[in-house]
């Protein structure tokens, strides 16, 4: 990649570190009893119940089945909310995703079972990003069709350092004069898949609604290679949302929710959901770049109405899904629905076991955590009592089984680290 002047910046700012006195005041864990996670630590991201100055908490726990934690007095404080992470090298990443500012992204490795922060530095806000190799890739995109420049960097998780810059022309993806900008990254490969959807503006509408598209990058040097697209549904994954799961040998599945929205010729100040395609998944068979034309799973059809805006991969070909019903408007409800579905066998179950709907306040939509078993995920579910808990979804038997119970905020994400 190019090096341009800002990774000299960055470069600097990497290795400077900042631990808060909260971060550093961690409350020591119960001893483990019998038959609970002595290997490592799961990590449970929490951002507390608070109207004002709100920053995430990262706690720890030998086990997800169950006990109880509680940031009130324990766990790592972060600099802000907005937070999103990745486990890779066996080191913890969050990111703090700025909203137009400097983000921040922090490191941590697992101490005699206690997080510890390896480095902190300020760098651009990310949209999207994967382990790749022994790198973080990272990617700041544009919304503005007047600067359509969307920019790369390389941190290597061993030095902890910033080690490649570059950029790229987002107008040049579709070549529609729409910026495409990316749902996520996933490494296969040598290659980085890179699924984007269109953007005419930054309300993210677009002319395009019934297309999905993947772009191929090489790497280090990410540099595009191909684009290739599918009209049976829309596009794939969502914003912050990695749509492609890969199953053990080598086939790689593209989930679409069709929601794609466009302005309304009435009123253009305005948005609808346009897309008229199914929700669906696709289906990129191992080694190839195009999507087999032979497999089209339509999830909307089988589920009776319902989409995917989420999913975890838990192995065997099982995925565990939050779902969202259409309703008869053309919009869809909130997720509430958390289903267990199999790529191959092309079934969507329901998961049964869970609160019921309407005690729902949220799932966690990223971050879930599987040992990729076959059948076994965990999800935390937010109620609206306050209460939030960890979820043990078998996806096998599409039930669910509550588990840790966690004190003092929202779960936003499960982790962990050996």
């Amino acid at each position: 990649m190019k090096t341009k002047s800002l990774l000299s910046i960055l470069a600097a700012a990497i290795l400077i570190t900042s631990c808060s006195k909260s971060e550093s005041n961690v409350a020591p864990e119960p001893e483990p009893t019998p038959g609970e996670n002595t290997t490592g630590k799961y990590i449970v991201a929490v951002t507390p119940i608070a109207s004002t100055g709100v920053a995430d908490y990262l706690v720890t726990s030998s086990s997800l089945d169950e006990g109880k934690v509680s940031i009130i007095g324990n766990g790592v404080e972060q600099d802000g909310t907005y937070r999103y992470y990745l486990t890779t090298n066996n080191k913890f990443f969050s990111f703090l995703y700025g909203q137009g500012n400097p983000g921040a992204v922090t490191a941590y490795n697992l101490v005699d079972g206690k997080l510890k922060k390896l480095t902190n530095f300020q760098s651009e806000t990310v949209a999207a990003f994967a382990a790749v190799n022994d790198d973080v890739l990272m990617a700041k995109m544009s919304r503005n069709l007047a600067t359509p420049t969307h920019t790369w960097y390389r941190v290597n998780t061993n030095s902890l350092t910033i080690v490649g810059e570059s950029s790229m022309n987002a107008l040049e993806l579709a070549n529609n004069g729409e910026i495409g900008y990316f749902s996520w990254l996933t490494q296969v490969g040598n290659k980085v898949y890179a699924p984007f959807f269109c953007i005419e503006s930054s309300s993210f509408t677009t002319k395009y609604p019934n297309k999905a598209w993947v772009a191929v990058f090489s790497y280090p040097d990410m540099k595009l290679e191909k684009v290739f697209t599918d009209e049976r549904t829309s596009y794939v994954g969502q914003y912050f949302t990695n749509g492609l799961g890969t199953v053990e040998n080598g086939d790689i599945y593209a989930f679409s929710a069709a929601n794609a929205t466009s302005k309304r010729k009435d009123d253009p100040t305005k948005s609808e959901i346009t897309t008229t395609n199914p929700a669906a998944i696709l289906k990129i068979a191992s080694g190839t770049t195009e999507f087999d034309k032979n497999y089209f799973f339509n999830v909307a059809e089988i589920s009776g109405g319902y989409n995917i805006v989420n999913w975890t991969y838990v192995g065997g070909n099982n995925f565990i899904v939050s779902s969202k019903k259409k309703q008869s408007d053309g919009t869809y409800s909130a997720a509430t629905t958390i289903a267990a579905v199999n790529v191959v066998d092309k079934t969507f179950k329901i998961v049964s076991g869970l609160p019921k709907a309407d005690e729902v306040k949220s799932f966690t939509q990223r971050n879930n955590y599987s040992k990729k078993d076959g059948k076994t995920g965990y999800i935390g579910v937010n109620l609206t009592s306050g209460e939030s808990y960890v979820y043990k979804i078998d996806a096998s038997a599409a039930t669910a089984t509550k588990g840790l119970k966690v004190e003092g905020g929202t779960i936003t994400a499960i982790e962990h680290l050996d």
